[in-house]
């Protein structure tokens, strides 16, 4: 972690001089000793291998582009139902179960659908989501949707370290 750390303190501050590497290398240390003291962060029991610590960040990332799409397109979907005088809203609330085995991957799951326009997610009770959508055509697919498949998928990546109490939720 202490060369993560002191990756991004040069990058975030966009130039190497050897004041800023000194001082990004002491920083950088004492957030290491920090995650191992206080956060209980031991990297051996918790590396992913660089492999799949590669294909995990990518799917991260596409997870960021695909959320990032579909709160564009839930906005338009949202202003058309603002601005058309002949559509009725049918406003509408479901309850389903993703299929999701962490935590994390619920909070972000509910965070998702909360943020993208047009759905609130109100209530997590165990595995089961109840979700208000402004419009039943919202409500359509939301069990198996793109933010399901791709929380799946990084599950997948990291399902040997759930097993092994490494990715703790």
């Amino acid at each position: 972690m202490f060369i993560i750390f002191w990756v991004i303190w040069i990058i975030f501050n966009s130039n190497l001089t050897w004041q800023i590497a000194i001082i990004g290398a002491a920083v950088s240390l004492l957030m290491d000793l920090f995650l191992r003291k206080f956060l209980n962060y031991h990297p051996q029991t918790k590396a992913l291998g660089l492999g799949r610590t590669l294909l995990f960040m990518g799917l991260i990332v596409k997870y960021i582009a695909i959320l990032i799409i579909e709160i564009i397109k839930a906005n338009c979907t949202v202003i058309k139902f603002i601005l058309s005088a002949r559509y009725e809203i049918e406003p509408a609330v479901i309850t389903f179960d993703p299929g999701l085995r962490t935590n994390a991957a619920q909070v972000v799951l509910a965070n998702s659908i909360t943020i993208t326009p047009g759905t609130i997610t109100a209530n997590i009770d165990g595995d089961r989501f109840t979700v208000h959508c402004l419009d039943k055509s919202l409500a359509e697919g939301i069990e198996d949707s793109v933010f399901v498949r791709q929380l799946k998928a990084i599950e997948a990546i990291a399902s040997d370290d759930i097993t092994k109490g490494g990715m703790e939720c």
